[in-house]
């Protein structure tokens, strides 16, 4: 590991951890601010964005199947609809 090569005076290191152990005692005194309750516009709109992502997704995933089906299951399902067309003719 790397040494350093200059001196450091203790005087300064015991300053250091005595400033560190009196930071870590006020520190537990001090408590942050409550936190604001969002409006009822902002809850709102964050519910618009959620379900707007959700609608975004689903409808993606709606659309996109039938793109994504291999064409012996295209050709399958034409094939029937042709049969049954024929059916109702005769």
């Amino acid at each position: 590991m790397f040494r350093r090569r200059e001196a450091v005076p203790f005087s300064f290191v015991a300053r250091a951890a005595e400033a560190e152990v009196e930071a870590e005692r006020f520190r537990s005194n001090v408590t942050p601010p409550p936190r604001e309750r969002p409006s009822v516009s902002r809850l709102a709109g964050r519910t618009l964005i959620g379900l707007t992502i959700v609608g975004g997704l689903a409808g993606a995933l709606l659309f996109g199947l039938p793109a994504m089906e291999s064409g012996a299951a295209r050709d399958a399902e034409r094939g029937s609809v042709s049969q049954g067309e024929a059916a109702e003719r005769r």
